[in-house]
């Protein structure tokens, strides 16, 4: 488990929908981590950067920043939660802007 807040944050979305948003944001998409038995994926963004996001009740997106924390795998981790998409040295966190348009563009379900 590591703490978000410091170094990123993590926008914690339905696989439902963060299937479609991994295709909508192509080679523009940083590092994602899967949980299968939550059915969940998670972007990493800059830490702040999402705080702000008003997101639709029930929608299952949710922002992740100081005080919470997530299971981050190692490189290697195929089984429980592990990298959808790895972080490599050009690409790790996404970018918020384009992240929460794909959000809202997929489903409405950040309406801000």
């Amino acid at each position: 488990m590591r703490a978000a807040g410091e170094w990123w944050d993590a926008v914690r979305v339905p696989r439902y929908l963060g299937e479609s948003v991994l295709t909508a944001l192509g080679p523009a998409c940083g590092a994602v981590i899967k949980d299968p038995s939550g059915a969940l994926l998670y972007w990493l963004v800059p830490p702040g950067e999402a705080e702000v996001w008003q997101i639709r009740p029930g929608s299952g997106v949710y922002v992740q920043g100081a005080a919470t924390h997530l299971a981050v795998p190692g490189p290697q981790r195929t089984g429980g939660p592990h990298w959808r998409v790895p972080p490599t040295r050009t690409r790790c966190l996404t970018d918020p802007v384009s992240l929460r348009h794909a959000l809202a563009t997929l489903d409405a379900a950040v309406i801000r």
